[in-house]
């Protein structure tokens, strides 16, 4: 792509080559300073764990431009955080925090041409991640580990952008075991919604939201995002589970929702004999940041919810436009939630 003729706000969530990528190597019990190459293929040994057992986690961040053309990141330490509680979980090596924040910094200032300029609605995306490499047969740790950043500039995640999607809830299939690791960010997580996710796409919706591997009552999540659901008297509750994503946006949405506007938060089981009183529903994440859910199909019956699920609930609305105008630095950032790449 050519930053001087791209059309920013059309662009899709998609992945465009651009020029540099970080990558470092693990080996005798220690990373390398790691380098920014313009290689985007990699070569790796036919038995590494990461293709055969599965050894691989990843992150996802934004890079976005303020109005005065700075670039920020939104909380990177909370991923970097995450990053290795997702290697401890699968016996991966841990990536010191500052090594983690120095890669994408590099990586994004290597590709600052390829930034979306602020107001376009577009965002750099950023995806550290890190496999399990090296000679191997058998189910074991790698002895080898590479560690990656790549950067591409995306667009909203769902093509609809902030109106309202519907939502399939999944009632056979189960996105994570309990006890199991759908707290880490890890590839099978993700690789188990596919199929799920095109039968629902095939019966017309847009996304499918999990129930709880036990007893299949409780929400948890979307192959993609964490969810919550706005009640009477200004409550919002979101999933309370062990084996879903410690989502840094969904923690950001309840911290703005109750310390900014007063809402009452409740991080719970939410069942799904519950769907009858929700008034709002929405999808937060990275990628999609806040996407409200106008419909939730759920045995064969649509629950509709703000508008007849065809507009965004005012709640959402709100909340979502707090938390992209901090995002972007238009308003105060009174936490130390962004951190200055440039």
């Amino acid at each position: 792509m050519d930053p001087r003729t791209t059309e920013w706000s059309k662009l899709d969530f998609s992945y465009k080559y651009i020029p540099y990528r970080f990558h470092s190597y693990w080996k005798d019990g220690a990373w390398d300073n790691g380098k920014l190459t313009t290689e985007n293929k990699l070569l790796i040994d036919e038995g590494a764990v990461c293709l055969h057992y599965g050894q691989e986690i990843f992150e996802g961040m934004k890079a976005q431009r303020s109005k005065d053309g700075r670039i920020r990141l939104f909380r990177p330490y909370e991923n970097a955080r995450r990053f290795n509680e997702s290697a401890r979980r699968i016996l991966m090596p841990e990536i010191p925090e500052k090594k983690f924040i120095d890669a994408i910094k590099q990586t994004l200032l290597a590709n600052e041409a390829y930034i979306p300029p602020y107001g376009t609605g577009a965002a750099m995306y950023i995806r550290p991640f890190m496999l399990g490499v090296g000679e191997n047969l058998g189910v074991k740790p790698a002895k080898e580990y590479q560690f990656i950043v790549f950067v591409t500039p995306v667009g909203p995640y769902f093509k609809e952008g902030f109106n309202p999607i519907s939502l399939k809830v999944e009632t056979y299939y189960d996105r994570a075991a309990a006890h199991g690791i759908g707290q880490a960010k890890a590839g099978g997580n993700y690789s188990a919604s596919l199929l799920p996710l095109k039968n629902a796409r095939d019966e017309g919706y847009d996304e499918v939201v999990y129930l709880d591997s036990i007893h299949h009552k409780y929400f948890e999540e979307t192959g993609a995002s964490n969810v919550f659901f706005v009640l009477k008297d200004n409550v919002i509750a979101t999933p309370k589970s062990e084996s879903i994503l410690n989502s840094i946006v969904r923690r950001s949405v309840m911290d703005v929702a109750h310390e900014d506007f007063g809402y009452t938060v409740e991080e719970r089981p939410v069942g799904v004999d519950e769907i009858d009183t929700f008034l709002e529903a929405g999808a937060c994440g990275t990628a999609a940041v806040i996407t409200p859910i106008g419909c939730l199909g759920f045995e064969g019956k649509r629950y509709q919810f703000y508008a007849d699920g065809k507009e965004p609930g005012p709640i959402t609305t709100q909340l979502y436009k707090h938390l992209t105008a901090l995002q972007v630095g238009d308003i105060e950032d009174t936490r130390g939630w962004l951190e200055e790449v440039r």
